[in-house]
């Protein structure tokens, strides 16, 4: 397992985690024995809106004498008081809910209180006019809720989230049909949603991905959109080579389907290698960087990937970016201008006259 680390703390989160969606429809001693598992593979980061009520009972027997080595998103807004999933932004609801939740995961703390499922401005309104908004910054104050998250599918909606400086994580839905367009939750256009993630990295909210394989549509030719099958470590390496992203959830339904996803250790850097999306990359999306490094390796030994996210993240103000780009083994300035990367970039981005911007804007 690789760890990277919470920005706006110090946890080393595992780069895959565990979502719960369809877990649950497991027996128990099988839910306990799939995150037992997880557990021992190096899984530190699990999210609990699942669903089915089921899972949390499940998980708390499961976490018995192993709670430290688990951090949970919980959310506030998911109900299961009914014993199904339920959204809600009534506070009394999701008071009693939390509860709920926090009574049978066996635990005083919750890792991760999220704000839950906003995608219209009007949701955002109702939840902060019931009250739930505070009643998470209050929980955080009492130190009940120690990091505070968002999950949407709206990039809009996030940053007015993220406006008001709150946020250490976002949930956020990261795959190849959403960024490019297709898809009931393909919202914003590919530009905004990639300059939302590039904001996320510079104020240091992390990302967990969700619906990295969208149900598995993005895996069966016959389903995608794109009539080309993806397999799960492409879609895990698109999603990790994003700005901002710590954490991609998978939503196993057993251990068999987790042994899949955590196949992604023993893939090569060749079989990670998504450029093939390329040949269904929206005309918008041709000539940008999506950091894929199918153009490595460069016969300077440039490692073009992170010095075209620190020259974006720079664009955006982000006065780190510059001191992550200098300390590079090697710059711009070391470009041989041998045409190695255009060639080889199924993005058609002109690295080469992109080298020369940002020599330019870093200097020596």
């Amino acid at each position: 397992m690789k760890y990277r680390k919470l920005p706006h703390g110090e946890e080393q989160i595992s780069i895959i985690g565990m979502g719960s969606s369809v877990i649950g429809e497991q027996a128990e001693k099988d839910i306990i024995k799939t995150v037992h598992f997880a557990m021992d593979a190096g899984i530190n980061y699990f999210d609990m809106a699942g669903g089915h009520a089921s899972i949390f009972q499940a998980y708390g027997k499961a976490l018995e004498g192993r709670r430290k080595e688990a951090m949970l998103q919980v959310h506030f807004g998911a109900n299961y008081i009914t014993g199904e999933y339920g959204w809600t932004t009534n506070l009394n609801t999701v008071k009693k809910s939390i509860d709920w939740q926090l009574k049978n995961l066996k635990t005083d703390y919750i890792d991760f209180g999220f704000i839950h499922c906003l995608d219209e401005e009007r949701d955002l309104i109702d939840y902060e006019r019931n009250g739930v908004l505070k009643f998470i910054l209050d929980l955080k104050e009492q130190g009940v809720v120690r990091h505070i998250g968002l999950s949407t599918h709206a990039p809009e909606l996030a940053n007015k989230v993220m406006d008001k400086n709150i946020l250490d994580m976002l949930m956020f839905s990261i795959n190849p049909m959403y960024d490019y367009g297709q898809g009931d939750y393909a919202i914003g256009s590919g530009g905004e949603r990639q300059k939302l993630y590039r904001r996320c990295e510079k104020e240091g909210v992390g990302i967990s991905v969700m619906k990295p394989f969208n149900a598995g549509q993005l895996l069966d030719a016959k389903k995608s959109p794109f009539r080309h099958a993806l397999t799960t470590a492409q879609c895990i390496q698109y999603a990790l080579d994003k700005p901002g992203v710590l954490t991609v959830l998978g939503g196993p339904c057993n251990e068999r389907e987790l042994k899949e996803i955590l196949a992604y250790f023993n893939t090569t850097e060749e079989e990670r290698d998504y450029s093939v999306i390329s040949s269904f990359t929206p005309e918008e999306s041709v000539g940008t960087c999506v950091y894929c490094r199918h153009c490595h390796p460069c016969p300077a030994g440039l490692d073009i990937g992170s010095m075209n996210k620190y020259y974006d993240l720079a664009l955006l103000g982000d006065t780190l970016a510059r001191e992550h780009y200098l300390t590079l083994k090697k710059t711009a300035s070391d470009c041989i201008g041998c045409g190695h990367c255009n060639r080889r970039c199924p993005f058609k981005v002109m690295q080469m006259e992109r080298m020369e911007e940002i020599e330019r804007y870093f200097g020596k």
